[in-house]
């Protein structure tokens, strides 16, 4: 079996220390060794505050704590960095993981399938109603272990009996005490003289090795980066200058002390502040690193626990006398790992390090979906950055990020895939993965497709099905039929990047993950084949090619369209769609696998891998993905990209947040503008126009089965309808009825028509 890891060809010590742990053998007692029931209720949803916001009367949610214990020495962990080095009771590293089960109170009744969903930064996840009213059951359990933020361990978590659970979830991981190593912090767009290192708003989650003592730190400005990682170097701040403060209130000559984070960086007001016009780049030692792939192995063994544990291993843990976990014992026969965003990338770290493969030989996940998600997540090396979106120096696009095996050239590693450990197992899940235009830009997402050499469309697994989003931002959009969207400019995601020049993006992905939660349920379950993947392809003629190099020409986007035209320069590549970096992290680092110790901060860079992008239509709007019903009754020109204002990324593409530039209403108004792209008079004429283009794109999109379409859509005339499971959205009706009811070409002066003047 394929569980040691593979070798790179910059080969680290790690990844032969990690080689020799998987050459020993295992021992018993391992993975969850203990239960604690904190909660029991009927509420399934509490606020900030506490408050219960959601129940469901045929439902319970039990809140706990898993108590687990990994061997160095199982081959089965033998990829998690530092697991060795880790403190043992008993010869084994410890964890403790938060878990949150809803089920219903009548198991007899479950459809004995369970969704393992992935937290996001902790957030704690409810299955939806839809789910619910199929008597499925979800577990919510924590993976980061960086004890930051909102993933913070509660000063309770050791607990042997209950407690008052947190809202969030998280992991205690084991701690390196005393080993020190350098990471790097950054602030950007800020002002004043004191400033929390973050790491895409949630903590930098180490401390300095000495708070007192900033001697061989290096804080330098940086007056410009470019996406493609060339950086305009100005002063560096001499360490008298500046120290490491504690809290909001805390100054240079009172700078606090280290009891909580974020570290913070004080400047000595007295001879300088913050430029918001440049960004402050902070490289400094710090201690006690988190054995992270210990949270990893968490969600693997909490996940096999629920799918696999007998009434006897379920029952009477501490905290349940009733027994009511003890009834999901024998009714769980299929399980699916969930993931949206960086939970999403966490799915894909998962299956990659074979991970969905428990320690005793069996699949944990048959299926899995990872949402909006293009790389994996930096969860397994020392100095780990969970939070981290791909900024500049950020981990989580080394190693293959495409799901067969394939070269990996312009990296010079050696062939690879996210599936091969579990293909030789035979523990890979059936997956799903869906995405749009902002994982394309921002995200890196599409080397997983091509490949960092690309030249011909990397083969799709049978086990997989693709669905791309066309012209539509991180998550999707607000759904808006509407022909007078706000102007006000999109918040750019990350560390204080900033504010896009356009609108929100409003294009929705709720129809489109409706749909594939049904497939997959479906296909786990069932053996029903989803609908076929759909994503822009470089294949075929020229004409037919629908993933080009990214650049305005390639991609046929028109010129002239209003707010774009004026900041024609981020088309360049310096400031256009993210490239994948690579990154030298130093010889102790496993370039293939990203586990190890990364020893170069900030890693030099050494090479840039080229990003290919959709072709757009003449409004600017992407081809090849998946038939939806917004870009294809368009109200505008939809992007996967927007443009950041001002501040230190000013006119480069503003991180993953979409944008929208409104159509003309009318001819005349399109022609004063000089707007090439037709108005809503010249596309739809009248109201009654853009509801029948409407329902032309919901009919098209449900009879290529990427759209739910039932008795409601039937009723109201829809060209392909079947029936739809119990609690699901018939979004083909949700859809024109939108339509029917929205302002466009319909406001009260309209008369129903786009330009109420024509005749």
């Amino acid at each position: 079996m394929l569980r040691k890891p593979l070798k790179a060809v910059r080969k680290p010590l790690a990844a032969c220390l990690a080689a020799a742990f998987a050459a020993w053998g295992p021992s018993a007692d391992a993975g969850v060794t203990g239960i604690v029931v904190d909660r029991v209720e009927s509420c399934l949803t509490r606020n900030a505050a506490g408050d219960c916001t959601l129940s469901d009367p045929a439902y319970e949610a039990i809140t706990g704590r898993a108590f687990g214990a990994l061997d160095p020495m199982d081959e089965h962990n033998a990829l998690i960095t530092d697991v060795g080095l880790a403190p043992r009771v008993n010869g084994k590293a410890q964890y403790i993981a938060s878990f949150f089960v809803v089920k219903p109170i009548d198991m007899s009744t479950s459809s004995g399938l369970l969704w393992h969903d992935v937290p996001n930064r902790g957030g704690r996840i409810t299955i939806s109603s839809d789910l619910r009213a199929q008597r499925d059951v979800g577990v919510s359990s924590g993976w980061q272990g960086d004890n930051a933020g909102a993933t913070v361990v509660p000063s309770n978590a050791s607990s042997p009996t209950p407690v008052t659970p947190s809202s969030n979830e998280w992991v205690k991981t084991p701690v390196l005490s005393d080993v020190t190593g350098q990471v790097l912090g950054r602030i950007i767009n800020r002002s004043g003289t004191n400033q929390p290192l973050n790491v895409m708003g949630n903590p930098i989650p180490y401390f300095p090795a000495n708070s007192a003592d900033n001697s061989g730190a290096l804080l330098k400005e940086h007056l410009k980066e470019t996406l493609t990682g060339v950086v305009t170097e100005g002063a560096t701040i001499p360490n008298s200058d500046w120290k490491f403060c504690y809290g909001a209130a805390a100054t240079f000559a009172s700078p606090g002390l280290p009891t909580a984070l974020p570290v913070r960086v004080c400047l000595d007001g007295t001879k300088r502040s913050f430029d918001p016009a440049k960004l402050y780049q902070l490289t400094y030692t710090v201690k006690d690193p988190y054995v992270l792939g210990a949270g990893t192995a968490a969600f693997r063994d909490v996940g096999s626990f629920f799918r696999y544990a007998s009434a006897a291993e379920l029952s009477d843990p501490v905290g349940d006398p009733s027994g009511r976990l003890k009834t999901l014992a024998g009714k769980v026969n299929k399980a699916i790992i969930r993931g949206s965003s960086q939970s999403g990338n966490f799915t894909r770290h998962f299956i990659f390090l074979g991970m969905n493969e428990d320690e005793a030989g069996r699949i944990v996940h048959e299926g899995a979906w990872p949402l909006i998600a293009g790389r994996r997540v930096a969860n397994n090396s020392r100095w780990g950055q969970p939070d981290g979106v791909l900024e500049l120096y950020q981990m989580g696009s080394e190693g293959p990020q495409w799901w067969h095996s394939f070269p990996d050239r312009t990296r010079n590693i050696h062939p690879g895939g996210i599936l091969d450990r579990c293909n030789i197992t035979n523990t890979c899940p059936k997956i799903i993965e869906t995405f749009g235009g902002a994982e394309v830009f921002a995200l890196k997402m599409t080397p997983s497709w091509v490949g960092t050499d690309p030249k011909n469309d990397i083969p799709v697994p049978d086990n997989v099905r693709r669905y791309y989003l066309p012209s539509s931002t991180h998550g999707g959009g607000n759904g808006a039929m509407t022909q007078s969207p706000s102007p006000t400019g999109a918040g750019c995601p990350g560390n204080n990047w900033g504010t896009g020049v356009l609108r929100a993006n409003p294009v929705p992905a709720t129809a489109l993950v409706n749909r594939m939660r049904v497939a997959l349920r479906e296909w786990v379950l069932n053996g029903t084949e989803p609908p076929p993947s759909v994503w822009p392809r470089m294949s075929g003629a020229n004409a037919a090619r629908t993933l080009v190099e990214g650049n305005k020409t390639a991609m046929g986007f028109p010129s002239g369209i209003p707010q774009i035209k004026d900041w024609d320069s981020v088309f360049l590549p310096e400031n256009f769609a993210f490239p994948i970096l690579d990154y030298d992290w130093g010889p102790d680092f496993d370039h293939f696998n990203a586990t190890g110790v990364p020893t170069n901060v900030p890693p030099p860079i050494t090479g840039v891998v080229k990003v290919m992008v959709p072709k757009v239509d003449s409004d600017g709007n992407e081809l090849g993905g998946v038939p939806t019903v917004l870009r294809d009754a368009p109200l505008g020109t939809y992007l996967g990209w927007n443009i950041t204002a001002s501040g230190f990324h000013a006119g480069q593409v503003c991180n993953y947040v979409g944008g929208m530039v409104p159509f003309a209403k009318t001819k005349a108004e399109r022609l004063a503008n000089k707007d090439p792209r037709l108005s809503l008079e010249e596309r739809y004429g009248t109201h009654a126009g853009y509801v029948a283009a409407v329902k032309t794109a919901a009919d098209n999109a449900a009879c290529q089965g990427y759209l739910l379409a039932g008795p409601e859509a039937a009723l109201m005339g829809a060209k392909c309808t079947k029936a739809i499971p119990a609690g699901f959205r018939d979004d083909w009706a949700y859809l024109v009825n939108q339509a029917i009811v929205s302002n466009v070409c319909n406001q009260p002066t309209d008369g129903g028509k786009c330009n109420p003047a024509a005749p």
